[in-house]
């Protein structure tokens, strides 16, 4: 069972995947290849040049990875709650979880078939996404949502923060008090 399992490879989940992992989460992340992300060139991304979309989702599963996350391309087909946490049903293989954060962009088939809460979009093109609350967590205890599921623009900039907020709300949650997550330059 890992401690954290994430939907969704895209800016949103990358970046949650960069904050639990470093935390010593066991991290997993789930996701099908299909980030709308994957299509985008991007001139509008704070600290990166013209960056290409699957560029930028690549460097964030390296520094991912770099901290301890695990990534496995497969399609999540249903997610029920245990004693223990979550079963995740997936098309390659099940996986167990502790945690849960759905980070799949406009997709919300999964959400809905699993029993979370939703409502009307209001970014163009989105129709539906998560009832969350100001935290990221669901209607389901240990279910969060981060990204544009969530509610916020389908900007990658935003969605990676996003992504980033949840993870530090859900490691606070965790640990009992603020999850602060800081580096220094170290002088030579």
């Amino acid at each position: 069972m890992v401690d954290v399992a994430i939907v969704g490879a895209g800016p949103a989940g990358g970046s949650a995947a960069i904050f639990t992992a470093k935390a010593g989460q066991d991290t997993l992340v789930l996701h099908n290849n299909q980030s709308v992300t994957r299509r985008a060139w991007l001139e509008n991304h704070y600290g990166a040049k013209d960056v290409s979309g699957p560029d930028l989702i690549e460097t964030g599963k390296q520094q991912a990875e770099k901290l301890g996350a695990k990534f496995v391309e497969a399609e999540v087909e249903n997610i029920t709650k245990t004693a223990d946490g979550f079963q995740i049903e997936t098309n390659n293989g099940n996986y167990e979880a502790k945690q849960v954060i759905i980070a799949t962009g406009m997709y919300t088939t999964l959400a809905e078939k699993i029993g979370l809460k939703t409502k009307p979009g209001t970014e163009p093109r989105i129709k539906t996404i998560l009832d969350v609350d100001t935290q990221g967590k669901t209607n389901i205890d240990g279910i969060w949502g981060a990204g544009t599921i969530a509610g916020v623009s389908m900007h990658t900039i935003i969605t990676a923060g996003d992504g980033a907020k949840v993870a530090i709300n859900l490691l606070s949650e965790l640990k009992g008090e603020r999850h602060v997550d800081h580096d220094v330059l170290q002088s030579k």
